[in-house]
């Protein structure tokens, strides 16, 4: 009998981002690949569950995925959709709060998009009038950075959503070597819509990306006017993205 070539396993890539970056235009780029199924926030559900927050279509988005999140982590272990060889997992920070399990993480090969966190907190409160700390994930997103960085005695790949609009294919192709996977300019350009990818909550935040076609030239960096208690949870989330900042590729 002839012998099969032994199947390669399928590569795991988590992008761990905060709100209100380039997050689901980045999902865009990956699924515009042939060879690269996507998922977006599955912990979001679990998420909502366990914090009992109030966000836009919450029933919906509960509805939706798994609630719990070890069932969410036996999915994103699981079988990739359509069996293709690359799966890009879009993940929010922010969702991962104390009581899920971080285990898995090793797992998958980890990459972070940030973004500075005044502009973060200006674009959050135009979608959503309440704001905390922990809402823009960016304490979460060191935890985890620092984790991988322990695990794999390195830092792990940084990209900043600025960047990347400013040169997507420089930084791309740096972040697929990084990543260990080869670069695709098909990740530049995409068809204009929604996605059956997309999640249930796309009505509620999607309206920009659902009409792009690639990766917008960056607006002029200005600096964000903040006041009152937004320039506080700016103040302390600079810490945690400066942290960050030095190791993007």
């Amino acid at each position: 009998m002839p012998v099969r070539p032994r199947q390669e396993p399928p590569i795991r890539i988590a992008m761990w981002s905060g709100p209100r970056n380039i997050s689901t235009a980045m999902m865009r780029s990956f699924g515009a690949r042939a060879d690269t199924a996507v998922i977006d926030e599955p912990f979001y559900a679990a998420y909502l569950v366990q914090t009992g927050l109030v966000h836009p279509m919450r029933e919906e988005v509960i509805a939706s995925q798994p609630n719990g999140w070890r069932d969410v982590v036996a999915g994103l272990l699981g079988r990739v959709p359509g069996d293709k060889p690359i799966w890009y997992q879009k993940h929010m920070t922010h969702h991962m709060v104390p009581a899920f399990g971080r285990e898995w993480i090793g797992a998958v090969r980890n990459a972070f998009l940030i973004r500075d966190p005044a502009a973060v907190l200006a674009s959050y409160v135009a979608k959503r009038g309440e704001v905390t700390l922990a809402d823009i994930g960016i304490v979460q997103q060191r935890e985890l950075f620092e984790q991988e960085a322990d695990r794999l005695g390195r830092a792990p790949p940084v990209v900043e959503g600025a960047d990347v609009l400013a040169e997507p294919g420089r930084v791309l192709a740096r972040l697929c070597a990084a990543l260990g996977i080869a670069y695709d300019e098909a990740m530049l350009r995409w068809p204009v819509g929604r996605r059956e990818s997309d999640g249930v909550w796309a009505p509620a935040w999607y309206d920009a990306v659902e009409r792009s076609t690639g990766f917008d030239r960056p607006a002029p960096r200005e600096a964000a006017t903040l006041g009152g208690e937004l320039q506080r949870i700016a103040e302390a989330a600079r810490p945690h993205y400066e942290a960050l900042a030095p190791h993007k590729i």
